[in-house]
Order: C-alpha cells, then sequence, then structure tokens
C-alpha cells in the first residue's frame, strides 16, 4: 500500500527541481514532465510537486503556482505540523519516542542486563552502556521490530484464517515509502513501524495486504474485501495519512 496517491505514469518521466518565491517565501518543488493534458499540482509529506505536459512552459508553470498560491502555502504548513519526533533526537532520558500510538519519555538506567519496556508514560530502558546513545537506539530498535513482528503475525494470521486456506509468508520491511505491499506471490511485507502507530491504523494496513491475497488492486472488489474484514475502514484510510512522517524518521 503506496502513501502517494498519484498516479503513475505511464512512462519514465523527466524530472528537474526548481525553486519559486510565493508570499514571500522561496519554495522548492519537484517537476515532473509526463504524459498527461494538464498541470497537477501536489502537496505531501516531502513536499511540493508539479507534474506538466512536456509542451507547458516553466511560465505557464510558474503561473499554475502563483495562482494556487494560498493553498500551496497553507498545504505546506499543514504537513510540516503533522511532523511529529516519533524517534528520539537524542538517546537520554526524557526524550519522546512514540509507541503503539502515544508519545512516551525515554527512561534510560544503567543496568547489568538490557531491558526494554513500555507503560502509559515512559519506555523504559535498562542497558550495560546506558551512556552510548549508539548502543541504546541499536536497542530500541530491535526491541520495536520485535514487537512489531508480536503485532502483525497474529493479525496477518488472524484476517488470512478467514479468507484463504494456505497462510502467505509474511516479512517485515523497512521501506520509506509504503505501510506494506503483497505480490502476486500472496507474500506480505509488513512496514516494522506499524508498532507505532496507534493499534487501529496497524490493524487497517494488514487488512489491506490480506485483503490483496484476493484482490491485487484497488478496485470495487478489493475495497469490499476490505470492507468485510474491518468494517468501517475508510476513517482509518484517511486517519493514516496523518502519521505518514513515521515512514521518513
Amino acid at each position: 500500500m503506496r502513501l502517494d496517491p498519484s498516479q503513475r505514469d505511464r512512462e519514465t518521466p523527466a524530472r528537474q527541481v526548481g525553486r519559486i518565491v510565493l508570499a514571500g517565501r522561496t519554495i522548492e518543488y519537484r517537476l515532473i514532465r509526463a504524459r498527461r493534458r494538464s498541470i497537477g499540482i501536489e502537496v505531501h509529506l516531502d513536499g511540493l510537486t508539479v507534474r506538466a505536459p512536456r509542451w507547458v512552459t516553466l511560465r505557464d508553470i510558474e503561473l499554475a503556482l502563483c495562482e494556487r498560491t494560498r493553498w500551496i502555502v497553507r498545504s505546506l504548513d499543514e504537513w510540516q505540523m503533522r511532523r511529529r519526533d516519533v524517534m528520539p533526537r537524542e538517546w537520554k532520558s526524557g526524550e519522546p519516542i512514540v509507541f503503539r500510538g502515544e508519545a512516551l519519555a525515554l527512561a534510560i538506567h544503567a543496568s547489568q542486563r538490557t531491558s526494554i519496556a513500555a507503560d502509559m508514560f515512559h519506555l523504559t530502558v535498562r542497558h550495560p552502556r546506558a551512556h552510548d546513545g549508539a548502543e541504546v537506539a541499536a536497542s530500541v530498535a530491535d526491541w520495536l521490530k520485535d514487537q512489531a513482528w508480536t503485532l502483525v503475525a497474529a493479525r496477518v494470521a488472524g484476517y488470512v484464517a478467514r479468507i484463504a486456506a494456505q497462510p502467505p509468508l509474511v516479512r517485515l520491511s523497512n521501506a520509506r515509502s509504503e505501510w506494506g505491499s503483497c505480490n502476486a506471490k500472496g507474500e506480505i511485507r509488513l512496514n516494522w513501524r506499524l508498532v507505532q502507530l496507534p493499534p487501529m491504523l496497524a490493524e487497517y494496513v494488514v487488512a489491506h495486504e490480506v485483503a490483496h491475497m484476493i484482490e491485487l488492486n484497488h478496485s470495487a472488489r478489493f475495497w469490499a474485501v476490505v470492507e468485510a474484514l474491518l468494517p468501517g475502514h475508510a476513517a482509518l484510510r484517511r486517519q493514516l495519512e496523518e502519521w505518514t512522517a513515521l515512514l521518513v524518521a
């Protein structure tokens, strides 16, 4: 399930980077020349993207951007506000880290053995090298991936039992552009950062990918399978966009 909702061009597009001043701000944008009839303007977590036919001049593109200045600036600001500290900037006590949708505070203590546990307020890390941020970070990353595997393995098994006879091959991924994927062989990959999502959003991603075992597309039949697995999925699908920043943290 890819995060970018834009349609993929049928041929490899030509890409370049441009800059324009809007409302007194210098804004960088990606310009993609592609086979299409009109100028398309999109704002996502990674910034402003313009898709335009090859015959459209740069002047016409900039005029189109100027005409939508208010929307572009507002959308960029909204995406910036959606960014959140999902992983600590520094690995020391008090720094925030997101686990199952909640911002917890790191509590790091020296200990002879490594142990990690989460409660309502803290992610407590006991580590022989508590002073070494890189060591602590690696241990927490491994713990999060273990937690993610426990989460997704159980949920995939539960959904698959309802629609398929054979369990799929499931792996964790570290993709920077998608929460999950399912290929024609029925193999499912799920991003380990699902464990940082609110539980119901992670549930939606799992149901989405399992549904692809039946319909390897995004047709009406596919969405019907998702709805059968997880009634009310549409609201969760919309909420997931708010958590895009997790993938690039």
